[in-house]
């Protein structure tokens, strides 16, 4: 059985980690999305690298490398990494009122269907819970929806991203309570 350890991202991590996530939208959304979906899911996705400078950004990794990564922010912005059409809004959000956004979650396809997912969002879940909000919410990809469900997610409204060179990727606004 691997060993799997989690540990908070730094910016050293982060080429790496562009890496993982490229190859999760590449290989992990085939069976959802078409390939120009899919070409386009590299502008509407990705990492904010303020999640790794806010120092809410898990890494997991087995015996050093990295097999998922995802995190959670007490900021507005939903969805949308440093290089996406997706406009950010870095506000801070109220945990009595409002719900920590679930943030960039990958897992490398070389450790799909280990448990990495579960594990991140336990983590996220765990720390946002720490720092007082008591809801949680994400856009989910459509490869992510099933995972979301079986750990209490529910789904809020189907999205649609801005348009890529005329293409538009499916997602799902999902909330949980905490």
């Amino acid at each position: 059985m691997t060993k799997f350890t989690s540990r908070l991202a730094q910016r050293a991590d982060i080429d790496a980690l562009r890496v993982v996530m490229q190859r999760a939208i590449t290989q992990l959304q085939t069976d959802f999305l078409t390939p120009e979906q899919i070409a386009a899911s590299q502008l509407v996705m990705g990492l904010d690298t303020q999640l790794v400078t806010d120092q809410t950004y898990f890494v997991v990794e087995s015996a050093g490398t990295i097999a998922g990564c995802g995190g959670w922010s007490w900021r507005a912005t939903l969805y949308g990494g440093d290089d996406s059409i997706v406009v950010r809004a870095p506000l801070a959000l109220d945990p009595a009122q409002d719900a920590a956004k679930i943030r960039a979650m990958y897992t490398d396809p070389a450790f799909a269907r280990r448990g990495i997912g579960r594990m991140v969002l336990g983590l996220c879940e765990n720390a946002a819970r720490a720092a007082g909000f008591r809801r949680a919410e994400m856009m989910a990809t459509m490869a992510g929806e099933l995972l979301y469900r079986a750990v209490g997610y529910l789904p809020v409204e189907v999205v649609n991203s801005a348009p890529v060179n005329g293409v538009t990727v499916p997602l799902l606004r999902m909330e949980k309570r905490l």
